[in-house]
């Protein structure tokens, strides 16, 4: 197998250490033609559909890929912001500001984001700051819990590029943070000042992403942290067990998935005489398709069509302050033992990023 051409060797350069933020992807334009692309990426990972090809490649471009593109478009349209898709948008946000703030700590550092589908792709961008002399590499996920749909995936992203390097650099891969004090401080801090600013709800619903139950059963530990997470969350708003609900989201085929599910929850909630709900989504660290959507406009309107009066949803990290110095954290513990603190040389060659990052603030 041919290796890819590596990158003009520059004597004298001092080594760099990249921290590189993956996200799941996101399609580039709100169009059919643009979602036809990005979901056939996504949808023909086995990561994420673990059917034989035999049997899904008809179904995927015989039906799904002919019929989904202009409804989920469409969807996308709704909450199109000027700078693009909301989950590129913050996490390009998150990447440089998460830059400022570890070098403002003393850290001289490449830090760029990638998509598993879409782009920039983890390729292009491990191409990247390998050109710019990353010898080592920290993949970290934007995926607090693990599982084998998502963070395994940019795992086997990164490992078919390293087959085609010769030189291939030192990687380490953050797994789950979703039991990270700082993550969950970040959450509760979110939810605090939401109930400050809009009153508290008689529930707060924890809405994760789903995945086939059948992966519980196979040893996916997915299931497993999201409880974690909702538990430690609850722990430290103060919630007893009854003012608070975890659900999943995002069902997709005919497959049984994690229950229970959000929406029939919020209506069943609703039927029971629940006036007000909060929501929040812990797993995503950035507000995207499946949140602004999903979450804050067809399970909004389906809790106040069962009879619900009140329905908060509350944003994601996104790029607030307490969560870039947890995401700063969760780097650093990962990062220990590489060299990362600022050489001259370094330092020169990343000035303008850092600048740039900290006017990402304004």
């Amino acid at each position: 197998m041919p290796f890819a051409t590596e990158p003009p060797h520059v004597h004298g350069r001092a080594e760099r250490t990249a921290v590189i933020l993956c996200n799941l992807g996101t399609p580039d334009e709100p169009t059919p033609a643009a979602l036809r692309r990005y979901l056939g990426e996504f949808l023909a990972d086995p990561r994420v559909v673990e059917i034989p090809r035999l049997l899904w490649w008809p179904i995927l471009h015989g039906v799904i890929l002919r019929v989904r593109p202009a409804k989920s478009a469409a969807k996308y349209q709704s909450i199109w912001m000027r700078e693009g898709s909301p989950l590129k948008v913050w996490t390009e946000r998150q990447a440089k500001r998460l830059l400022g703030h570890l070098g403002e700590r003393g850290h001289s550092l490449l830090v760029r984001y990638a998509m598993r589908y879409g782009n920039p792709s983890i390729a292009s961008v491990l191409d990247e700051v390998k050109a710019q002399g990353a010898t080592r590499v920290l993949v970290l996920p934007a995926y607090p819990q693990y599982s084998g749909t998502t963070t395994a995936s940019v795992i086997d992203a990164v490992n078919a590029w390293s087959a085609k390097q010769r030189a291939v650099p030192e990687l380490r891969f953050v797994n789950r943070y979703h039991d990270d004090p700082g993550y969950i401080a970040a959450l509760a801090r979110s939810v605090r000042e939401h109930w400050q600013a809009n009153g508290q709800g008689d529930k707060l619903v924890m809405s994760f992403h789903g995945v086939p139950e059948r992966t519980l059963h196979l040893g996916d530990p997915y299931h497993c942290e999201c409880h974690k997470t909702a538990r430690l969350l609850a722990q430290a708003l103060g919630l007893t067990p009854d003012r608070f609900v975890l659900t999943f989201q995002s069902r997709f085929g005919k497959a049984k998935w994690l229950e229970p599910y959000t929406e029939p929850t919020l209506v069943k909630l609703a039927g029971q005489g629940v006036k007000s709900v909060d929501l929040i989504c812990p797993g995503f660290i950035g507000d995207c398709i499946e949140t602004l959507e999903e979450i804050d406009m067809e399970a909004r309107a389906a809790f106040l069509k069962a009879g619900g009066e009140r329905f908060a949803y509350v944003p994601c990290l996104n790029d607030r302050e307490e969560w870039i110095r947890a995401l700063g954290d969760i780097a650093l513990r990962n990062l220990q033992g590489w060299p990362t603190a600022s050489a001259d040389e370094a330092g020169r060659a990343d000035s303008r990023e850092r600048a740039l990052a900290m006017g990402a603030k304004d």
